[in-house]
């Protein structure tokens, strides 16, 4: 597939801010370190807000007791279910466009299930720099950042 010949930058608003409906959920386009660190941090404390609020409402102990006796409810698992569920996405959503940031296909998130792959897809995200200009994944994140488009 051939670059995009107009350069076109997928996630951005009309006034030039991130879209984080895409930037959380979709995986299209191309997402810049600042992307990738954003959702990560974002994720964590999601997760964490979420494992604190959940606890304080279970008023569960350490062994996943209520106080009273109880066991963790069907109700309370899946919630967690879900908010983990919702972690998971957004970083594979992030991920898949950094690597096609770095002109790479998706798929090499599937490096998360090899041992230390997940060290490589950190290096890869996280700290290398994408590409210049348009590839066949869109148009350059950096350069909407630069010009405020």
């Amino acid at each position: 597939m051939a670059p995009p010949t107009s350069g076109l930058i997928v996630g951005r608003t009309s006034g030039g801010g991130w879209d984080w409906k895409w930037l959380f959920f979709s995986f299209e386009g191309r997402a810049h370190r600042a992307h990738y660190w954003a959702v990560s941090a974002a994720s964590i404390l999601f997760a964490v807000i979420c494992a604190i609020v959940f606890v304080a409402a279970l008023d569960a102990s350490i062994d996943g007791t209520a106080r009273d006796g109880s066991s963790l409810s069907a109700g309370a698992a899946l919630a967690l279910l879900v908010v983990y569920a919702l972690v998971v996405w957004a970083q594979l959503a992030v991920g898949v466009k950094r690597w096609h940031d770095r002109d790479k296909s998706g798929a090499w998130m599937f490096l998360a299930i090899v041992p230390f792959g997940s060290l490589w897809i950190l290096v890869e995200c996280g700290f290398l720099p994408g590409t210049d200009g348009p590839n066949q994944y869109g148009g350059d994140p950096r350069r909407a950042v630069a010009t405020g488009y």
